[in-house]
């Protein structure tokens, strides 16, 4: 007769938590061993079934370690079958495969399978229909999006990202999707217009900072269209219905790095699978008589009349397009002249904000609530940003004191100086020291901006071609989130606290908290 190895009874669980009320109880294996797993509606828990020890041998007693995924990590459960190859449909089954959303380093995240092997179908689809249940249970997670692709971003690999890196895992996740290819710009915004939002659970942009910049003004437009607003004149702009994702394929990828810390697609996938939502302060930047954008940052000078001379020559490749255009409004450096009106934030005292760990800065509040402050003269940059701004070149952020829905946006001036001074103020955004800690350089907090620039007479032919680079006479350019525009006038810059939710995690919150378990 054929010996069998005795096996100790399954353990009795242990005494449930609230919420931890166990639902099913089974036997699975898992990595070549035969498992005791145990789910509840917060957690899927399983430790090997031991081999019983000799009576009295307490030495041959081993200790299973039990291992635990939390549910609200898992974004996929799959039954897993073999197939012939060909064969699409039936197939023969072999247990349940569940998907979770693994941390790993530096803020990024990926994806990892567990197998839970056992031939019976009964079984295994009693287990499959109750972690189905489970997972919608979760109703933040999308179950429909709309995504934009910008071909042309970057290096023309948007679409690449996207079919690549991006559809499987929304496939997996059972999210359905349409999609559009943008053709020219302003697609997405003519698309988003005429878009029925209710029919989403979110809008996903698949490029850079510019096709980014132009989905998250169509959404928020047309969220005013349907409150039926003059979109002339917003004061009070109403939210967004819905939340929008953002998958990187850009060059600096600024609102993907101050979202997820990183600029790895995967990750921001997950994101948005994982239902991860961050309410967002945004700007609108208007003219005495029309809304010009809905954003979250903008510079005025240096920053913007870098960018005009890039958009000249698109027929460059973007990196070499970026350095040619940096290094020639560099070269012919000159300020602007215009006045600037803000209205600062009230606070019972001066705020400070650590710096390199050994300063500290002084933001500027002067005067008192809804009092308007004004200075002119010649500014070589002016800054207004309702978010932090990271990326690769400024780790920091461009505007480091201020945060993601805090109600205030930092208004930073960079007052006329020498060009080695203000390379040296340039190169502090790469590194850790303060790039504020110069005397030409003010910055405040601010809930309103208003800049105005004084249009100049007498130029010759070479200042009015990179004082105003690629602007139409009398036009002045602004770097609105990456995307260009030209304005001859006033330009009013108010912050609307918490006006749309964003996919991803403040980077101030990010956790790194260690994975419970291993790919299996």
């Amino acid at each position: 007769e054929e010996r069998r190895p005795r096996v100790a009874p399954l353990a009795a669980a242990p005494p449930a938590e609230a919420g931890e009320e166990p639902l099913l109880r089974g036997i699975f294996e898992i990595s070549k061993r035969s498992c005791d797993v145990v789910l509840s509606a917060r957690r899927l828990r399983w430790s090997p079934i031991l081999p019983e020890s000799p009576a009295g041998d307490s030495t041959m007693v081993l200790q299973a370690q039990e291992e635990i995924i939390e549910m609200k990590d898992v974004f996929s459960v799959k039954l897993k079958r073999r197939r012939f190859v060909g064969q699409k449909k039936g197939g023969t089954l072999l247990g349940i495969t569940i998907f979770k959303c693994l941390d790993k380093e530096e803020n990024k995240l990926t994806d990892c399978a567990i197998n839970l092997n056992n031939l019976s179908e009964d079984h295994c689809h009693t287990w499959f229909r109750h972690l189905k249940e489970i997972l919608n249970g979760f109703q933040n997670r999308p179950k429909s999006l709309k995504v934009f692709i910008n071909p042309s971003s970057h290096k023309r690999e948007a679409t690449h990202v996207y079919y690549e890196q991006v559809a499987p895992l929304f496939n997996l996740a059972d999210i359905k999707t349409d999609v559009t290819v943008t053709e020219y710009e302003g697609h997405a915004l003519s698309v988003l217009k005429e878009c029925e939002l209710q029919a989403f659970d979110g809008v996903v942009c698949v490029g850079g900072d510019g096709s980014v910049s132009e989905v998250a003004h169509g959404l928020l437009l047309k969220a005013q269209i349907d409150a039926g607003k003059d979109t002339d004149y917003i004061p009070t702009p109403v939210r967004a219905p819905i939340p929008l994702g953002v998958i990187p394929a850009g060059t600096t990828n600024i609102l993907a790095h101050t979202l997820y810390g990183t600029k790895h697609a995967v990750t921001a996938a997950l994101h948005i699978i994982m239902g991860h939502t961050q309410a967002v302060d945004v700007c609108t930047f208007s003219t005495p008589s029309k809304l010009l954008r809905f954003g979250f940052s903008a510079m005025f000078g240096f920053g913007a009349r870098t960018l005009a001379l890039a958009e000249k020559h698109r027929w460059m490749p973007s990196g070499q397009r970026k350095d040619f255009a940096f290094i020639k409004t560099l070269a012919d450096l000159k300020p602007e002249e215009c006045e600037l009106l803000f209205l600062p934030l009230q606070f019972p005292q001066e705020d400070y904000h650590e710096n390199d760990g050994k300063k500290k800065e002084k933001i500027k509040n002067k005067g008192s609530k809804d009092q308007w402050q004004k200075i002119q003269g010649h500014f070589l940059n002016v800054s207004i940003m309702a978010i932090p701004c990271l990326c690769s070149t400024a780790p920091r952020g461009l505007a480091p004191n201020t945060r993601l829905n805090n109600g205030s946006m930092a208004l930073i001036v960079v007052k006329n100086t020498s060009r080695t001074e203000f390379m040296k103020h340039l190169k502090r955004y790469a590194s850790v020291k303060n790039q504020f800690n110069f005397p030409f350089v003010e910055t405040y907090t601010v809930q309103e901006v208003k800049v105005q620039p004084r249009l100049k007479s007498g130029l010759d032919a070479k200042e009015n071609t990179y004082l105003n680079a690629a602007s139409a006479e009398g036009n002045y350019p602004w770097n609105i989130d990456g995307d260009l525009m030209e304005e001859a006038s006033e330009v009013h810059v108010r912050l609307h606290p918490q006006l749309v939710n964003l996919y991803g995690v403040n980077t101030d919150d990010l956790e790194s908290s260690q994975a419970t378990c291993k790919c299996i």
